[in-house]
């Protein structure tokens, strides 16, 4: 094996990291595998697509036939899993020129990238990934009039469609893929029983509803206390999220999550890696 591998390899022995994501769960254990760690599974949630919704084919083919002036794009995932149901119905080349013609508003470098990945440029980024900002740029703008396609991350509602249609707009709601429970819910009650007896060393959220489902399983298991009492200790476990909107949950409950500088994944592995490597080191030399 090649020694650079080998010492790799150890930086994290030892150290046990839950993944609470479905999606991407397999790369991202990958990479804090190649570490070291060991990775304990257990997706809070499950990615559910929409891509037989008639209800969206419906709303697409009449975006198509109307065009609207603005389109908001609030996930990669979802915009991804649109231009699916687009190709599914022979909608492509009418769905691109729709999008084409409009001004397209990317919540976050993660829409922007599948947005550009389509062939299309975004007219403007809410860089702090949040609706709230999207919201306010527009209202600020003024949206009176105005036709406005949003499509929404899994948890749906938002907000986005209630203001802009109180400020005068005509709006048309898509949620392209929803959340669903979780796919082991045995493996979710064992993550927060490691959590609340401290027996794993961080765990790693990538959406804000997956916070959220994480805590109300420590809720029913009547472990909450608990489980935030090791998440605030600053020798207990770390819980390390991809970016401010996924650690507003924690920070509600008093939690202060380890939050990478670019909210990417590969950003959250590398400051995960580092902060636990830190830890570990301080922790040996204080046994010294």
């Amino acid at each position: 094996m090649d020694e650079s591998r080998t010492a790799l390899g150890g930086q994290l022995s030892g150290c046990r990291v839950v993944l609470t994501a479905q999606r991407k769960a397999e790369q991202f254990a990958t990479a804090l595998e190649r570490h070291g760690a060991e990775i304990v599974h257990a997706p809070t949630l499950s990615v559910i697509p929409n891509v037989d919704d008639p209800e969206l084919v419906a709303r697409t083919r009449a975006l198509i036939g109307t065009q609207p002036e603005i389109v908001v794009v609030t996930t990669g995932v979802g915009f991804n899993g649109w231009a699916e149901v687009a190709e599914a119905e022979g909608l492509s080349e009418q769905w691109h020129a729709m999008l084409a013609g409009a001004r397209i508003i990317a919540r976050g470098p993660k829409a922007r990238g599948a947005i550009q990945a389509a062939g299309l440029t975004p007219a403007w980024v809410a860089e702090s990934e949040t609706n709230s900002e999207i919201q306010q740029v527009l209202l600020e703008q003024g949206v009176r009039g105005l036709r406005i396609a949003v499509q929404h991350h899994g948890a749906g509602a938002d907000g986005l469609d209630e203001a802009f249609a109180a400020a005068g707009a005509e709006v048309s709601s898509l949620v392209v893929y929803r959340w669903g429970p979780a796919p082991d819910p045995d493996a979710v009650v064992a993550a927060v029983e490691l959590v609340a007896d401290r027996r794993c060393d961080a765990v790693a959220f990538t959406s804000a509803p997956g916070v959220t489902a994480f805590l109300d399983a420590a809720r029913d298991q009547e472990l909450l206390p608990e489980v935030v009492a090791a998440f605030t200790d600053k020798n207990g476990v770390l819980a390390a999220v991809v970016g401010n909107v996924t650690a507003a949950p924690l920070v509600a409950h008093g939690i202060e999550a380890l939050i990478p500088e670019r909210f990417r994944l590969g950003a959250l592995v590398r400051t995960l890696v580092t902060e636990l490597t830190a830890r570990r080191r301080q922790s040996s030399s204080s046994i010294r």
